[in-house]
């Protein structure tokens, strides 16, 4: 389930909105401060503007998933936290129920990356720790893809140069420093290693 599909129940309209106490405008639209169960079984908890979520509040899935952060016209917008299913979560800067903008997602398996968004995926800078290998990439992202400039950290040796689409290619070198040498060079497409 994505961490958007259920809440937009609630905005269609001549559909049962579920049960709900809380303010209302003159329009008798939710207004203000507001709790709602949906036919879904989801739960909201927060603000409302004209009908719509507004401000901060946390939604509860069903599933088990929670965004607790703010609201801009029914969407989620600003700071907010998403806590999935899974137990993974997000915590960062949302734009139209889409991470945008600087965030940190907390994987299950433990892995953490922290740096930008764009619709949904790692775009621009960040960094990305592999929690079982202790591997780091920090650099460019492009499309949830390691794409650009980067590095990529291993206990023994570190790569810096080039990369296309998650893998490295262009120039380039590794450094080993426990040896005191590096290798430089111009490569080819090959897929990084990195678990």
């Amino acid at each position: 389930m994505s961490d958007d599909e259920a809440e937009d129940i609630e905005e269609e309209e001549g559909v049962y909105l579920g049960e709900y106490e809380g303010g209302r405008n003159e329009r008798d639209e939710r207004h203000g401060y507001g709790k709602a169960i949906l036919p879904n079984g989801d739960a909201y908890d927060g603000m409302y503007e004209n009908g719509k979520r507004h401000g901060p509040g946390i939604y509860r899935f069903k599933n088990g998933a929670r965004y607790d952060g703010a609201y801009q016209d029914g969407k989620k917008h600003g700071q907010g936290t998403f806590y999935y299913p899974d137990g993974s979560v997000y915590e960062g800067l949302w734009v139209e129920n889409q991470r945008n903008g600087i965030g940190k997602y907390t994987y299950v398996n433990g892995d953490v990356y922290e740096g930008e968004w764009r619709d949904h995926l790692r775009h621009g800078q960040g960094r990305y720790t592999f929690a079982a290998s202790k591997l780091r990439y920090e650099g460019t992202w492009k499309e949830g893809k390691m794409d650009g400039f980067g590095e990529l950290i291993q206990e023994s040796h570190k790569y810096i140069g080039f990369w296309k689409e998650g893998m490295v290619m262009g120039k380039g070198r590794y450094v080993f420093p426990k040896l005191e040498c590096q290798q430089t060079g111009e490569y080819l497409a090959t897929p990084a290693k990195i678990h």
